[in-house]
């Protein structure tokens, strides 16, 4: 009997040996996230956004498609924004761009990019309007 709980002790340490060793494998995607481009945190924090962001995506698509509402916090545009790649500006193209290496380690379907961009824009140059001028009368044009 004393052999088996020897022998039962000694797989438990060789397991957790192993999980706390380096050459273990990591547990979830290796993504990484340029805290220059996406600031130091996320609109909701980490654990939630896991859950829930496809109901906030699909929440906003339903105020902005039905309602005519356009906010920017939970926006598909304000995701890719933040959380494209350095490289190449897409959240899409390999499991190290940020959306498709979480669905694939998830195996969900990502569908998003059937009718979305999925490469961040580059930041408009705001134009400047022409400062108003007055006519003779005394009116702005």
């Amino acid at each position: 009997m004393w052999k088996w709980t020897v022998g039962i002790i000694a797989v438990l340490c060789l397991s957790i040996a192993y999980a706390t060793s380096s050459s273990a494998p990591s547990v979830g995607p290796k993504i990484v996230i340029d805290k220059s481009r996406a600031g130091d945190r996320c609109v909701e924090d980490e654990d939630f956004m896991r859950r829930n962001h496809m109901k906030l995506l699909m929440h906003q698509r339903d105020e902005t498609m039905h309602k005519g509402i356009r906010t920017e916090k939970y926006s598909l545009k304000n995701c890719i924004s933040c959380h494209a790649s350095t490289k190449d500006d897409r959240v899409i193209g390999s499991d190290e761009h940020f959306c498709q290496g979480c669905h694939t380690y998830a195996s969900v379907k990502l569908d998003c990019w059937e009718c979305h961009a999925n490469k961040a824009r580059p930041k408009a140059a705001t134009a400047t309007l022409p400062a108003a001028t007055e006519s003779v009368a005394g009116e702005k044009k």
